[in-house]
């Protein structure tokens, strides 16, 4: 392809198939295909939404540059830094292709960061850029979803200036993506919206701002055999807003067969209304929140995942107890069915939580129909419980939640490792509760 590729897109005819050269191209605006276009690539083909950052001059102990920052757009985005909000703007700059970190004042400037003055329209550094390859990441997004049935494959995606929730690379309805690498983009790597039947299998998708793959209002989409690594890099909240692997609202599908790993968030979030929702085989492990959180929504088979080692984050909000969640927690969602999983080496086990959360388009949220059954449970750290917690508005109604022949090693029976009702329990006063009257313990 040329140095355009919405021109030699716009000259052929829909259903076209497009191979771009290897090397790096810069896209100054987003990709729109066609109906049933496929974009494809291979090894050293890469898109980027960065400028190169030239002219700079020595200013005091640092370097700057002017006249390069955009033009000023509407931030959004909880950050872990509550206060300065350095996660909302997109910018990124990168020194040989290593990622600086955003500071958000010029006395803050030290080796590894940067600042963009807004208000100067500049961009200061510590170390002498001269000798050096500065890029800084610009345009929002790599390829919007302007038409169905579009295929994306073998392409590197980097450097993307996309706003908080916005993805890098925008998926619609009948998409099909894969084997890609999309890195170090600002907010989310991979974003699915209103795209059903889309499928998403065997990319990588690591060290973005702000979420691996994100999915919005998409119906039977399946997220198959990715490798979701090391994402949010750029400081959004780890406790509570949509940042770390993967991200689901108000839709439906699987996801099936992953590696979600070290995400500073929550390894899978499906929350506000899903359904229908299965998530299966996947490999869970080093994340910073919850493995897997199932939050106020419906219809749910998690099953057979490996879930090991989450949940040691620190930061704003975060913390010990059930109610910060665990290796799998079900948060006032209804018809969940958790089976055959490993669970082990958490913050806590198995978190299940009843709050007061309002309505949603399949009725009320509330904690019902949940069943925890034949998991392996490992609670090897002194804090780590399992059980269940509940606000005084929405108390946990009989038979709502039943766990059966599940195994667990714990430190002994006599140890409080076990929760309901505001009490802790011993492993004989949980199963005196109702719970796991068939299961065992070691």
């Amino acid at each position: 392809m040329g140095a355009d590729p919405q021109q030699v897109i716009d000259a052929a005819p829909a259903g076209t198939t497009f191979c771009f050269a290897k090397g790096v191209h810069r896209i100054s605006r987003a990709i729109r295909p066609r109906a049933g276009d496929t974009l494809s690539g291979g090894p050293g083909v890469v898109l980027t939404g960065s400028v190169r950052l030239d002219g700079w001059k020595r200013d005091g102990g640092r370097w700057v540059v002017r006249a390069v920052l955009p033009a000023p757009y509407q931030l959004k985005g909880q950050c872990e830094d509550n206060k300065t909000k350095p996660c909302q703007r997109g910018e990124q700059v990168f020194v040989d292709g290593k990622h600086l970190t955003r500071v958000m004042s010029l006395e803050q400037v030290k080796p590894g960061t940067f600042f963009g003055d807004d208000q100067a329209n500049a961009v200061y550094v510590a170390d002498d850029p001269d000798g050096h390859e500065v890029e800084m990441s610009r345009t929002p997004t790599a390829i919007e979803k302007s038409a169905d049935d579009v295929t994306v494959t073998g392409l590197t995606i980097e450097h993307f200036a996309s706003r908080p929730q916005g993805g890098a690379l925008q998926v619609g309805r009948g998409w099909t993506v894969t084997a890609n690498e999309v890195r170090w983009n600002h907010a989310v790597g991979i974003m699915v919206i209103e795209g059903d039947r889309a499928e998403l299998s065997r990319n990588t998708v690591a060290d973005n701002g702000q979420l691996g793959i994100g999915q919005y209002k998409s119906a039977g989409v399946r997220i198959t055999a990715n490798l979701v690594t090391r994402n949010n890099t750029d400081g959004f909240w780890i406790a509570d807003w949509e940042s770390g692997g993967i991200k689901s609202t108000r839709s439906s599908g699987e996801v099936s067969g992953n590696d979600i790993v070290a995400n500073r968030g929550i390894g899978m979030w499906s929350d506000i209304a899903e359904y229908d929702r299965r998530i299966t085989g996947n490999r869970i492990r080093d994340n910073a929140a919850d493995g897997i959180r199932y939050e106020i929504s419906y219809q749910a088979v998690i099953e057979q995942n490996v879930v090991e080692s989450n949940g040691f984050g620190t930061g704003r909000g975060s913390g010990g107890s059930l109610w910060d969640g665990g290796g799998i927690n079900v948060n006032t969602s209804s018809g969940v069915q958790v089976r055959g999983n490993l669970v082990k080496g958490n913050r806590n086990g198995i978190s299940i939580q009843s709050r007061t959360r309002g309505d949603g388009p399949r009725g009320t949220y509330v904690l019902a129909e949940v069943v925890i059954e034949g998991n392996l449970v490992v609670m090897d750290d002194a804090t780590a419980s399992t059980g269940v917690v509940e606000n005084k508005g929405s108390p946990t109604k009989a038979g709502a939640v039943t766990f059966r022949r599940n195994s667990y090693q714990i430190d002994g029976k006599a140890a409080d490792r076990f929760a309901f009702r505001g009490k802790t329990m011993t492993w004989n006063e949980w199963q005196q509760a109702g719970f796991d009257q068939d299961s065992i313990s070691s």
